[in-house]
């Protein structure tokens, strides 16, 4: 089984993320746009009982999503760096920000979502799937 761990900037939290991901997405919603500082963030949803924190104690903040649901972030309270969320959206999956796994060979993204609120000069691949809005949950199958 694949294993994979993600960390925050200065290593205080790690997660072990077991299996392969669920979806790997793109979101350009203006809140991401907030939490990450860049214009998209992506996110890597795994099943919730698939992820573990291995190490340290996140903190963590809960608002409304672009989609109207709640929405709970974990963060590092030392270092600031937002490493995973609990999407009431999708209560089967969490989702973990590509970048803490500090792969350059980490898989694309499959979809992109809320395109509405992307930039105009960001190009996206023709492979991905793209969508104005959020897309309708998957089943789940976990």
């Amino acid at each position: 089984m694949t294993l994979r761990t993600a960390r925050c900037h200065c290593g205080q939290i790690e997660l072990a993320c077991e299996g392969e991901p669920r979806k790997i997405s793109m979101c350009h919603c203006l809140d991401c746009q907030r939490r990450t500082g860049s214009a998209f963030s992506i996110a890597v949803f795994y099943a919730r009982a698939m992820v573990h924190v291995e190490r340290g104690n996140p903190a963590s903040f809960e608002r409304q999503s672009a989609s109207g649901k709640p929405v709970k972030f974990h963060f590092c309270g030392r270092c600031g760096s937002n490493l995973y969320w609990e999407p009431e959206r999708l209560p089967d999956l969490l989702g973990v920000a590509a970048g803490a796994f500090a792969d350059p060979n980490f898989p694309a993204p499959q979809q992109s979502v809320w395109t509405r609120d992307k930039h105009g000069w960001l190009n996206l691949p023709g492979s991905i799937a793209q969508h104005e809005v959020n897309p309708p949950p998957r089943a789940s199958t976990t």
